[in-house]
């Protein structure tokens, strides 16, 4: 660290994990906390920061911006960021940190004991058999197999969700506004396609312009069949009265709640202004409605988690990429080209015959010598029309490069918002994983055991 490094002060205005403190402080930067002061106190005396760690105790505006003057970035121990005028302070030239990787396994978790408990009434008929009430019948439940579950907002909560329900046998799309998102355990869809197949909804999206009252009663009645619906990701996206009217209209068949309508910006409180409005009021006496307090990234493991992925993208603020993670040396060669193929069998023989290739049942072998002297082999492969290897990519082929690390490689790709497809595999002759590039094409990485094919 230089000496402008060392003089890095940051300012931490909500309590977080020891270990971010800990790591930051052993980095070389200044820590400083004030967890009590207001937003107003906080400002007379942020310019004397370069960097400030949030959770959500209140909004950086335009107003505290402008009081910044010397801030270098703005690191929030959450998922999203819209605490933020994000737009206001990239054009100060202010780095923005979030942390998604950091508790999306928490967030599917939860999501999926929500659905679960939902489907079989297990907190209903918990609070009866403690009251004495012995009900079978009405706490009969239902299975997840068979029904199609949509997910909107398919990033790193909507794809940890979706991982989990692989060993269910439903159908699960996926609708979100970027392209080319879906991977193996999800189909990206229409937003019309969810609607007329979802037995199941779950919100994974931001609160943006876009999301915002997004549920409501023209959003659930473009439904084709009653649904549940299951919200671990912000309040103000589902209009309360609407939900509460298709609850009782049987629109919508039950509810799962992470988040609601209601909540004050810090997630800590929900009703400081009066009383409980009248359609959280039956939300709070209906039997189909799961709620919780805004908990599903908020485990033991996501409090380190999100803490560790802060750190770390501090530090890449500051020190920039190691040695180990340039780009060239990620891939190290072009491992193979795959492609479709109307007739693979005579398409091999064919280059065989007349293009003198040694060809078996998986193409052909090319061997050569790389600029460093090392063994490399790139494989040539015909496959069947209609194979599935490709998906979700609807392209011809598709191409596999060699890798020195997969594991670490992996690792770097998520925390970049690279989409994985499917999980990474092991074989004899190595390891693989598959990724899709920002036009769908499915991409193949490939660590050979042989390391001499490095």
């Amino acid at each position: 660290m230089n000496n402008e490094q060392q003089t890095v002060k940051i300012l931490h205005i909500d309590s977080n994990h020891p270990t971010l403190w800990q790591q930051l402080e052993d980095a070389g930067f200044t820590n400083e906390a004030d967890y009590t002061s207001t937003k107003q106190e906080v400002e007379a005396k942020i310019a004397g920061y370069n960097g400030i760690v949030i959770r959500s105790r209140f909004k950086i505006d335009h107003t505290f911006l402008d009081a910044a003057t010397n801030l270098q970035f703005i690191a929030r121990v959450g998922a999203g960021l819209e605490s933020i005028d994000c737009d206001y302070a990239e054009s100060k030239g202010i780095h923005l940190i979030a942390a998604p990787e950091g508790n999306r396994n928490a967030v599917g978790e939860q999501a999926l004991g929500m659905l679960l408990s939902l489907f079989n009434n297990l907190n209903k008929a918990d609070r009866e058999i403690r009251s004495g009430q012995w009900v079978r019948e009405g706490n009969r439940g239902h299975e997840l197999d068979g029904k199609t579950v949509g997910i909107i907002g398919y990033g790193n909560m909507g794809k940890s969700f979706a991982k989990k329900l692989r060993g269910f046998d439903v159908e699960v799309l996926c609708y979100d506004i970027k392209p080319f998102v879906g991977d193996a355990n999800a189909k990206q869809v229409t937003l019309e396609e969810l609607q007329q197949k979802a037995d199941v909804l779950s919100l994974h999206t931001p609160w943006t312009e876009l999301t915002d009252k997004m549920v409501n009663t023209d959003f659930i009645n473009a439904f084709a069949k009653p649904f549940w619906l299951i919200n671990t990701a912000r309040g103000k996206s589902v209009v309360t009265a609407n939900l509460a009217e298709a609850l009782k209209n049987g629109k919508v068949l039950g509810a799962a709640l992470d988040v609601l309508e209601y909540e004050k910006l810090s997630f800590e409180t929900l009703f400081t202004d009066g009383g409980i409005p009248e359609a959280f009021q039956y939300l709070l006496n209906a039997q189909n409605v799961l709620l919780t307090p805004h908990v599903a990234g908020w485990t033991f493991e996501s409090h380190r988690g999100l803490a560790q992925v802060i750190v770390d993208k501090i530090k890449a603020v500051y020190f920039g990429n190691t040695a180990s993670d340039v780009a060239e040396e990620r891939v190290t060669g072009i491992g193979g080209f795959f492609f479709k193929s109307a007739n693979p069998a005579a398409l091999r023989e064919w280059y065989s015959k007349h293009l003198g290739l040694k060809t078996d049942n998986y193409g052909s072998t090319f061997w050569w010598t790389d600029e460093k002297g090392n063994a490399a082999s790139t494989q040539w492969s015909p496959f069947t029309a209609d194979t599935t290897y490709f998906a979700p990519s609807e392209k011809q082929f598709m191409q596999n490069f060699r890798v020195r690390d997969l594991d670490s490689l992996l690792v770097k790709l998520t925390a970049e918002g690279v989409t994985l497809a499917g999980e990474p595999e092991t074989y004899d002759y190595g390891k693989f994983a598959w990724v899709l590039d920002p036009e769908g094409n499915k991409i193949e990485l490939w660590e050979p055991n042989d390391k001499h094919l490095l």
